[in-house]
């Protein structure tokens, strides 16, 4: 057996982000965590409904990630959950997210958080926001996706009976 590949259970995905963004490009990011959030991380408690991304004097920081204090904690614990985290990436990758996030309507996104190599990762996407007719043909296109591999799957089921 092989590796599991890391992106197949996220601890944390932005669901939304695909609904109300264009994503075109991604970027794996380190985050810096303290002992009991990365703790509570690997147990599942964090979200990122809310959250997004910002670069500042060179750097990028993570804001409004909810990680929930670990319940066995001590008194490093941090105080805040949504405090600003920052992101680990390299410096060539931060100056062209930075030229990407200045064209207008474009923003930075976290889409999951996830585990690889027993680091905690961010995949960020740099995407631009959807206007709501772009949202409803987006949902119309994956309707009728659904409604075609329905239609597939029972037409295989009634050829096996055959």
């Amino acid at each position: 057996m092989g590796k599991k590949d890391q992106y197949d259970k996220p601890l944390a995905q932005n669901k939304k982000a695909s609904h109300d963004y264009f994503i075109e490009d991604t970027y794996e990011a380190g985050m810096v965590l303290t002992g009991t959030e990365i703790k509570s991380l690997r147990t599942g408690r964090a979200t990122l409904g809310d959250a997004f991304a910002t670069i500042r004097n060179g750097e990028m920081f993570l804001h409004n990630m909810h990680i929930s204090p670990f319940e066995q904690g001590n008194r490093h614990n941090p105080v805040d959950p949504t405090r600003a985290r920052k992101l680990l990436l390299h410096k060539v990758q931060i100056h062209k997210m930075l030229g990407l996030v200045k064209r207008d309507g474009y923003t930075l996104v976290p889409l999951r958080v996830y585990i690889k190599n027993g680091y905690a990762k961010c995949l960020i996407g740099v995407g631009k926001g959807k206007k709501q007719y772009d949202k409803r043909e987006s949902d119309a296109k994956r309707d009728s996706q659904r409604d075609i591999q329905r239609i597939l799957r029972e037409k295989q089921k009634v050829s096996s009976y055959n």
